[in-house]
């Protein structure tokens, strides 16, 4: 049953957003429903990404310097008149529909308290690291359960009352990071609900390239989402936590250790090619939807790939829990992606 209609207001946060951004605005205005007011807080951005949202009518508020997106969030949010608070990154467009469809759900379900969507299957960049990225995250987002553990602040809904309750967004997080996130396990400890909708999709533009990509996966989600894990001790078995996940790290570990030692054990090459099969069954689903996507070439360059995040993904999760219980050890902080 519907009930009455309710204001949404969109609050995205932008650092030198660049054309992405007015990709970004443009995608709103050919939205089925508009929303009630768009806010775009400018985090110190230096490009003139203020003066495009300005350009499109959006309500502008211009931070001196740049202090993250949680912090950005929390300011739009504050200014923001709307029963519901959309955040979307600056390098996402929105579909027509997606709109319509969070009023829809937030109009048919009254205990719900935040939701996120799913990126799309046709990523903006067309590089092959931009287009593996996305895809394995709309992937991950399309076989994961409807009732989600985690926010997420490229596209997630949440009703203000909510927001306001339980505080926001963590400004300790001064870079884009697992600020949503952890968001998400708050919501979660006080009892809210929060929905995982699939057909509720934006396209990601964002491009990636080996650096950026290692660097933002390692030092701004791999080792804070450990570090959160550990202090909450909260390891849901959902999106890239799955138990399948958490055996390919340890086979990919195996792996390397068997394929080095091989050389002086010989018999060891046969464990390092029995891990090899293991993994491509254990993965079997993931590989068959790249094939799908994007034919055989692609997927065949998306192997290695995959079993790297699990190599990165598994090392920074023990280095976290090292540095967690014994505190000693420090990596130098990456600049700002």
């Amino acid at each position: 049953m519907v009930v009455s209609s309710i204001s949404i207001s969109i609050v995205i946060p932008v650092y030198n957003g660049g054309e992405d951004f007015r990709k970004c605005l443009d995608s709103i205005g050919k939205s089925f429903r508009c929303p009630d007011e768009v806010i775009v807080v400018s985090d110190g951005d230096t490009d003139g990404s203020w003066q495009t949202a300005e350009a499109s009518g959006a309500k502008v508020l211009r931070l001196p310097a740049s202090g993250g997106p949680a912090r950005a969030r929390n300011i739009g949010a504050k200014a923001a008149r709307g029963d519901i608070l959309f955040f979307v990154d600056a390098d996402v467009m929105l579909h027509p529909n997606t709109l319509s469809l969070i009023e829809e759900k937030f109009q048919q379900q009254a205990d719900l308290a935040a939701l996120i969507g799913s990126y799309d299957d046709a990523p903006g960049a067309d590089n092959f690291l931009s287009q593996y990225k996305n895809l394995f995250h709309h992937y991950n987002h399309q076989i994961s359960s409807e009732v989600a553990s985690t926010f997420w602040g490229a596209c997630g809904a949440i009703r203000r009352s909510v927001f306001d309750e339980i505080g926001g967004f963590d400004e300790s997080y001064c870079k884009p990071c697992i600020e949503d996130i952890e968001l998400g396990y708050r919501l979660r400890k006080a009892g809210y609900s929060i929905g995982l909708y699939k057909d509720i999709q934006v396209k990601h533009l964002k491009r990636w390239q080996f650096i950026s990509l290692l660097r933002a996966e390692i030092f701004y989600r791999a080792l804070p989402w450990t570090e959160l894990i550990l202090r909450d001790r909260n390891l849901n078995a959902d999106l890239n936590l799955s138990y399948s996940n958490r055996l390919s790290v340890v086979l990919v570990l195996i792996f390397i250790v068997s394929l080095a030692a091989s050389t002086l054990i010989s018999w060891l090459l046969l464990v390092a090619i029995a891990i090899i099969f293991g993994l491509l069954l254990l993965n079997l689903d993931v590989y068959r939807f790249f094939y799908q996507k994007r034919g055989l070439l692609f997927t065949l360059r998306v192997i290695p790939w995959h079993w790297l995040y699990f190599l990165y993904g598994g090392t920074a999760f023990a280095y976290g829990t090292l540095k967690h219980y014994f505190g000693r050890f420090r990596l130098p902080k990456p600049e700002r992606i």
